[in-house]
This record gives structure tokens, C-alpha cells and sequence, in this order.
């Protein structure tokens, strides 16, 4: 330097002119740039759409997890078989006034027991018609489980206790089977045929809250079954159970008492069947479908991070004159370096902006077509540009450092 001369500055490279010609390099392949975008799109919309649809799908379960089914309870009797005849059927568990023992339970809005008649009995209209019920399901149920059913009544009354304690031939019919028998009027106190003994109909019922077997047959008193047809069987698709209505909450509690209130000398003659805990089966739901379709959104993410990478590589063997020209001129390797990462960076920050807004579309699309409500966290849709930011800085560094360490007279000789 000769004595006297001012020294040079500097080179510098301003953040302005870095986004500039950061843009510039996007920009000049415009349709490269789109493909390379395309796995970090994929990924940060799989991102937000899992963990959109995944707290949507949850706070249905809660909305959807049905209000009957958390009030219900199922007990069912194991039978024993000791010192019973060949082919007959053992004895119920069951207390004759099972009805009132259950509904002495707190929480118990009604409970009795029920079972499907065997023997399929012949069911008709008229005396000689044998064929006109073939199909149709014959239940036996006190008034209590009747009750817990809850029937919706279309004609006629419901069962009471009267007809259980005295065993009246009556019957109760599901909408399905009064019009296979051919009967739509009460007023004539018409009567329909269960092998081949008379049943006065009175009432028909178009659907039930609990038991939907009910809504295929017909319903006589536990006690005219039992005098007619013999024990419940002891297969369990005959075996006598109890269905018991709790008031909401009461359940689980409810559950734990049944078998003693039912039977102080042999609890252990009962299997109860509680509720499912919605909140476990929320829980069970939301880490599962979060596990599945994270993987896959880090998949994609890493897919899209060799995309960014690869062509920022490519970029960089092509531009090998442009390095070299802007060495001689006086850049520095960070410069270098930082234009390059600032490429790959400004490409992952717009596949995840991209990306994010898809996820979000996808969330309200679902939700709108199955009439849900939407659910999308501010902490995880939000940052999700962010995540693909920092996957298109990572998979710039490699391609970036390369650059940066190009020799420009090579470079120049190269080009």
C-alpha cells in the first residue's frame, strides 16, 4: 500500500442486499424452487393437519361419547350347573325382586333383568299363522329393565309391576314386529300367538334408548317367560342379565355395588360391565392418532429437508463463476455462506407458511364435512413457519459451507 493511501474498507454485505439477492436466486428458477418447496409444503401441512385434526377428533369423542351409554351398566349371571338335570337350564342368579333391589341403589333410575327367550319360539297373529313371525326376537324383561330401556311408546302402556307379579300373558311389541303380525290398533285389545298360546297386546314401541335387540321383537314379563318357557339358558346369548339406568356420573360407583346389593351370599355370581371412561378412551384416541401421523409428518419434513439441500447443492455447482466472480470482487466466505443459507432458509419459510395455511384449510374442510368444530392450538399451528425455517436453514448448511470454500480462481477457471 503506498504511503499516504487511504486502506479499503471493508467488504460488507448488507441485510438488504442479502434478501435481495437471496431472492434473486429463488426466483431464477421459479419452477425448481416450487418442487424443492414441495417437501417441506407436505410436511408442515401434514404437521398442522395432524395436530389440528387430532384435537378436533378428541373434542368430538367427548361430545359424541354417548350420554346413554355413560349411564349404562350391564350385569350378566354366570349360572351354576352343579346338580342340574342333562340338557335343562340352571337356575338365574338373579333375585326374584331384583327390580327392587337395584333401584334401592343411589344413583339407580331403574334396573331390572331380561333375557332372549330360547327355544325361538313361533310367533303369529293369528292362531294358525306360524310363519308371519319368523325372525322376530322374544325378550324376557321385568318392569324394571323395561323401565331402563326407556321405549319410546307409540300405543298402549308399558309394562308395570302388576303384570309381573301376577304373570299375565301380555306383550309389548316393537313397531317392527306389531307390522309383520299385521296389528296397528289397541282399542280391539288384539293378541298375537307365542307358541301357540295367546299374548294380549299393550303397547307398541317404535324405539328404545338402551337394549336396540328390543326394536326386532317383542317383550313379555319375566316372570309369564319363566312359567311358560322354563329358566333363562345358560348359553350367553340366552343367559339372564340385568340392565341398569344410572343418573349421569353415578356409574362407576353404581357398578362396584351391584353384585352385593344383588346377592350378599355370592357377589361373585355377577360379571358387571361398567362404562367405558371417556376421558381414557379421548386419551387413547389422540396419542394414538398423533403418533401414527407425526411419523408421517416427519417423513415428509425430512424429505423436504433433502429436497432443500439437493437443490441448493445443485445451485451451488451451477453458480460456481458467480462464487468465483464475487470472491475476486471482494467477498468474503461468510458472505458467500450467508447468501446461500439465506436461499435455503427463505424456501423452507415459504413451504412451511404454505404448508400451514394447507394443514389449517384441511382441519376446517374436515370439520365442516362431518359438522365439527374445529380445534386448532395458536401454540402449534403458529410456529409452524418457524419449523420450516429452521428445516430450510439445516439442509442449506452443507451446500452453504461448500460455497463458501470455493476457490475463486478455480472457479473462475472452471466457468
Amino acid at each position: 500500500m503506498a504511503r499516504g493511501a487511504l486502506p479499503e474498507p471493508p467488504s460488507r454485505l448488507r441485510v438488504r442486499d442479502l434478501c435481495s439477492e437471496a431472492l434473486s436466486g429463488v426466483l431464477q428458477r421459479p419452477g425448481r424452487s416450487v418442487l424443492t418447496m414441495l417437501g417441506t409444503v407436505l410436511g408442515i401441512g401434514a404437521f398442522v393437519a395432524v395436530l389440528g385434526l387430532t384435537a378436533t377428533a378428541s373434542g368430538q369423542i367427548g361430545e359424541q361419547f354417548s350420554l346413554t351409554r355413560a349411564t349404562t351398566v350391564h350385569v350378566s349371571d354366570r349360572p351354576a350347573t352343579e346338580g342340574v338335570a342333562p340338557g335343562a337350564n340352571p337356575p338365574t342368579h338373579f333375585p326374584e325382586d331384583a327390580d327392587r333391589r337395584l333401584a334401592g341403589i343411589d344413583g339407580v333410575r331403574a334396573g331390572g333383568v331380561w333375557w332372549a327367550v330360547p327355544g325361538a319360539p313361533v310367533l303369529s297373529g293369528r292362531p294358525n299363522g306360524a310363519n308371519e313371525g319368523t325372525g322376530l326376537t322374544v325378550l324376557a324383561a321385568t318392569p324394571g329393565a323395561v323401565a331402563a330401556m326407556e321405549p319410546t311408546i307409540t300405543a298402549g302402556v308399558a309394562m308395570d309391576p302388576f303384570v309381573q307379579r301376577t304373570a299375565q300373558p301380555v306383550v309389548l311389541l316393537s313397531q317392527t314386529a306389531a307390522k309383520r303380525l299385521g296389528v296397528s290398533r289397541l282399542d280391539a285389545q288384539p293378541a298375537v300367538f307365542i307358541d301357540s298360546a295367546p299374548y294380549t297386546v299393550i303397547g307398541i314401541y317404535s324405539d328404545v334408548r338402551r337394549q336396540s335387540g328390543a326394536l326386532l321383537g317383542l317383550i313379555i314379563p319375566a316372570s309369564t317367560a319363566l312359567a311358560q318357557f322354563g329358566n333363562p339358558g345358560a348359553d350367553p346369548e340366552h343367559a339372564a342379565q340385568a340392565l341398569v339406568a344410572t343418573r349421569v356420573g353415578a356409574a362407576p360407583v353404581v357398578a362396584a355395588q351391584l353384585p352385593l346389593a344383588l346377592r350378599p351370599d355370592a357377589p361373585e355370581a355377577f360379571t358387571v360391565v361398567p362404562p367405558p371412561d371417556p376421558h381414557g378412551l379421548q386419551d387413547k384416541v389422540a396419542s394414538d392418532l398423533t403418533g401414527l401421523f407425526l411419523a408421517l409428518a416427519g417423513i415428509c419434513l425430512l424429505v423436504g429437508a433433502v429436497g432443500i439441500a439437493n437443490t441448493t447443492l445443485v445451485a451451488v455447482l451451477e453458480r460456481t463463476r458467480e462464487i468465483g466472480l464475487r470472491r475476486s470482487l471482494g467477498a468474503r466466505t461468510g458472505h458467500i455462506a450467508a447468501q446461500f443459507l439465506t436461499e435455503s432458509t427463505a424456501l423452507g419459510t415459504l413451504g412451511g407458511l404454505i404448508g400451514t395455511a394447507l394443514g389449517v384449510v384441511t382441519v376446517v374442510a374436515v370439520a365442516a364435512a362431518r359438522d365439527w368444530t374445529a380445534v386448532l392450538q395458536p401454540a402449534t399451528t403458529l410456529p409452524a413457519p418457524l419449523i420450516g425455517s429452521v428445516v430450510g436453514l439445516l439442509a442449506g448448511l452443507y451446500p452453504a459451507l461448500r460455497a463458501a470454500r470455493t476457490d475463486p480462481l478455480q472457479a473462475l477457471r472452471s466457468g
